[in-house]
């Protein structure tokens, strides 16, 4: 089996989580969760970014230092793993000792290529997205992802990285299937390369902005922080050092993915990859790259001020459900709208009313009639087959989340059904032979369903396990919404 790589992009710790990175980050779990499933060794990475003006503002507007700072919004993030049961290998951070001599070591190999230069540079800069902005870039003169930021025009002597020496690279790279998903976005990115690449400001002076990784051999800069930032999805598995061989086998010789907001192609899909080029090492082999979740028609985003938490949602409707609005109710690659009714009516039709009343009906049936308790074992070589049948694993390895769980969600309507029609609770009580037979496929329909939340739901999938081989009818799985 292949040594499977996955990452998130690491968030911005200049506020809470949000419902966005909550999306990537799930996604990323089911997936990763699947492919142990199939047998796979996988690496899964998530962690923070730290350094940047914008953190060192807003450290400076609190009176903090800039690392208690970043030390705090760290460890918010890093409660997802517990609060949405997430499977991560690995945590890293932006500001550990390990990233920065990293980061260092790739400035110094593209530095040896030739590809880092220093010149003087005037330009409108977005300090929200943190690098300078063409005026093609703009829209009604303003940064398209931070609409409400005023740009500020910028003078000063800065390192650069030669991008456009890899213009023909990065077109060879792009035109490969598979390096992006969706394909539309792999066209996409590829046409906007073919307009040209510009090299790109990867330093600042530390006399304007000094919350940064040291720019190897000059005192007066530091690393641009997506220069810095970047470096951490081969940090994060040991390189340079590489003493375990994590990187040589997951990077070099593995599968490596990158999951991403579709605002991030530029960085991970063209700046990253000419990096890696620079620095002779070996590309990403996939980017899979999510819409954004808008409500009421509006971008959500943590400028607007207008953020769902993924903490409220977990509160609201518990880690597992908030797993399940994600993975099936909001698109893989296009933008979703939501809301909190919305949320409410999947919530009650899909779970209260659907998963749980059947897992409550099935086994209380169970617990009832059958005195046999549930043996894995005896599942047929074809029942075995079906649990992950190429309908529930081609989806998937398609990335179509929502796909897959309206596999496992047709599977559910399929037993309520059967039960509507064969009537066991009345037919045992008749024929007690035939009725427990009827219970019995139940039973084993349940262990399927069961079987395939594995990667969308784990807690709950434990609870079914549990219930079925105990033969006993689990407390309420989903409670009702306060109205």
């Amino acid at each position: 089996m292949a040594h499977k790589y996955l990452t998130t992009t690491l968030p911005y710790v200049n506020a809470d989580p949000h419902i966005g990175f909550a999306l990537e980050i799930v996604h990323a779990d089911a997936l990763a969760r699947y492919w142990r499933l199939m047998g796979h060794e996988v690496f899964f990475n998530t962690g923070t970014d730290e350094h940047g003006q914008k953190i060192a503002e807003k450290a400076d507007e609190k009176g903090e230092s800039r690392q208690a700072y970043v030390d705090h919004y760290a460890g918010e993030f890093k409660k997802l793993k517990e609060t949405l049961g997430l499977s991560i290998d690995a945590f890293i951070r932006t500001t550990n000792p390990e990233h920065k001599k990293a980061a260092q070591e790739i400035w110094k190999r593209c530095f040896e290529s030739g590809d880092i230069y220093k010149k003087k540079y005037k330009g409108l800069y977005c300090v929200g997205d943190e690098m300078f902005m063409k005026e093609s870039d703009l829209v009604d003169g303003r940064c398209p992802n931070h609409p409400n930021m005023e740009l500020q025009e910028i003078e000063e002597e800065n390192y650069f990285f030669a991008l456009s020496k890899y213009q023909g690279y990065i077109e060879e790279y792009l035109s490969r299937e598979g390096v992006i998903l969706p394909e539309w976005r792999r066209q996409e990115a590829l046409n906007f390369v073919k307009g040209g690449l510009e090299d790109f400001s990867i330093s600042r002076e530390i006399a304007r902005m000094d919350w940064g990784v040291p720019v190897p051999g000059d005192e007066n800069h530091v690393m641009y922080v997506w220069f810095d930032a970047l470096t951490n999805y081969i940090s994060t598995l040991g390189w340079p050092d590489d003493t375990n061989g994590t990187y040589k086998n997951f990077w070099e010789n593995g599968e490596p993915m990158q999951m991403a907001g579709k605002d991030q192609v530029r960085f991970q899909s063209i700046m990253w990859q000419g990096m890696l080029k620079s620095a002779g090492l070996a590309p990403t082999h996939h980017v899979l790259y999510h819409g954004f979740i808008t409500s009421g028609g509006q971008k959500m985003s943590k400028s607007l001020g207008n953020v769902i938490s993924p903490f409220e949602l977990i509160e609201k409707y518990g880690a597992d459900a908030t797993r399940y609005l994600l993975l099936r109710h909001v698109h893989p690659y296009e933008d979703t709208d939501i809301t909190w009714d919305r949320m409410d009516e999947w919530y009650t039709a899909n779970l209260v009313n659907g998963l749980g009343n059947l897992v409550s009906r099935v086994m209380k049936m169970s617990e009832s009639y059958l005195a046999e308790p549930f043996d894995e074992n005896n599942l047929t070589d074809e029942q075995k087959k079906q649990i992950y049948s190429e309908l529930y694993t081609k989806p998937f390895d398609d990335y179509q989340f929502s796909e897959v769980a309206n596999v496992i969600w047709f599977n559910i309507k399929t037993l309520d059904e059967y039960i509507t029609d064969t009537e066991p609770f009345k037919l045992v009580k008749q024929n007690p032979e035939a009725g427990k037979a009827h219970i019995k496929l139940l039973r084993e329909g349940l262990y399927l369903i069961a079987k395939r939340l594995e990667p969308f739901m784990p807690q709950t999938s434990r609870i079914i396990i549990d219930a079925v081989k105990q033969n006993k009818k689990p407390e309420n799985l989903f409670p009702r919404l306060d109205k």
